[in-house]
């Protein structure tokens, strides 16, 4: 049990790892302690600018640093897995951003070191801490969906092909494009909101046909035009569960979607009624006197959803509980996105087993 202020050490001072320190210097009961980051001097300039008392040289000098209590992990994906494991043999808790890792067989092993460990692993999902997810949880518990037997996740991007030949968009940087970067939200948020089913098959493709051609690129990252693009720009899934439910998944940075809003969006259908976000437009469906009504669905009030997750991170260190975005629903979600580039290269319905 911590019982002074925990002690934050950040790797990665880019746009997400500074997000992560504007968000915990709100927090009461942290002290973010230490950053690092490849280019020394920003994680210098961000010291700065949050009162940060160390700069280590770099991420092994942080992990080694006896003073702290906990880590983030915001850097590219294929550093995912080496980072949080040596975290954990460290002795520090771990907020790992998405995705857990570049491939499920990483994620295993940081799966593996943290229950050797004891240490919290938890996985930076702020999406199912909105207030619109959250009141669809609310109606999925109250009984007014009843059993999800068949629901439908995605993002569509039109143009938003992030850094092209950064890390964004090699495949051994990043472990894939759209599917692993914002696909994975949308899965991990349909699973928690079906209840967590286990997936027991995979069906997918996916598609290349305008990052190699240089179109579609967007305004995130840095572009890098002596880099090259050898990842999907659209990606398609259907995925069978263990209680009897499919998730159909559909993500992309780029495509010509005329009518489809570039919203993420969730449709869950239920035995006794229905619950749908686009954006930040909720709807609850279902049948009455043989009638079909929808009613809109209020976000839930509260602070905002990095708030609530980050809060949820000291709360786990604190009380030595599991965080509802476990180390086991990261790697939950890589095997299925393993599976989807799998069946898109063989052509053959993926099936999976948790023996």
């Amino acid at each position: 049990m911590i019982n002074s202020n925990i002690r934050l050490g950040i790797i990665g001072a880019g746009a997400i790892g500074n997000i992560h320190m504007q968000t915990f210097n709100k927090l009461e009961g942290i002290d973010v302690a230490a950053v690092t980051d490849v280019y020394l001097p920003l994680a210098e300039q961000r010291a700065v600018e949050y009162a940060i008392e160390t700069v280590h040289e770099n991420p092994l000098a942080l992990l080694e640093d006896p003073t702290l209590d906990a880590v983030v992990i915001g850097v590219p994906n294929r550093f995912h897995a080496a980072l949080a494991i040596e975290a954990l043999k460290q002795g520090k808790h771990v907020l790992l951003e998405k995705p857990m890792a570049i491939n499920s067989e990483e994620a295993r092993q940081i799966v593996e070191e943290a229950e050797k460990s004891g240490k919290i692993l938890m996985m930076s999902h702020q999406m199912r801490w909105t207030g619109l997810s959250r009141a669809l949880k609310q109606h999925i518990d109250n009984g007014d969906v009843g059993h999800i037997y068949n629901a439908k996740a995605g993002w569509f991007r039109k143009k938003g092909i992030p850094g092209w030949g950064s890390w964004f968009t090699r495949k051994d940087q990043a472990g894939g494009g759209p599917l692993i970067d914002i696909g994975v939200h949308m899965l991990d948020l349909s699973l928690y909101l079906m209840g967590n089913p286990k997936p027991v098959s995979v069906y997918g493709s996916t598609y290349a046909e305008f990052g190699p051609n240089r179109q579609g690129v967007g305004t995130w990252g840095t572009p890098n035009w002596d880099g090259y693009y050898d990842v999907e720009d659209l990606a398609s899934a259907l995925i069978k569960l263990d209680n009897g439910a499919t998730l159909s998944l559909e993500v992309s940075w780029a495509a010509h979607a005329a009518f489809l809003s570039e919203d993420p969006f969730i449709h869950l259908m239920g035995t006794q009624g229905g619950v749908a976000m686009v954006g930040n437009n909720g709807k609850y469906v279902t049948h009455t006197n043989n009638e079909v009504v929808e009613n809109d669905i209020t976000p839930l009030d509260g602070e905002e959803d990095r708030i609530l997750m980050s809060q949820h991170f000291i709360d786990c260190i604190r009380e030595n509980r599991q965080p509802i975005t476990s180390a086991i629903s990261g790697y939950t979600n890589n095997r299925i996105l393993d599976a989807i580039y799998e069946s898109s290269r063989t052509g053959n319905e993926i099936k999976l087993s948790w023996d």
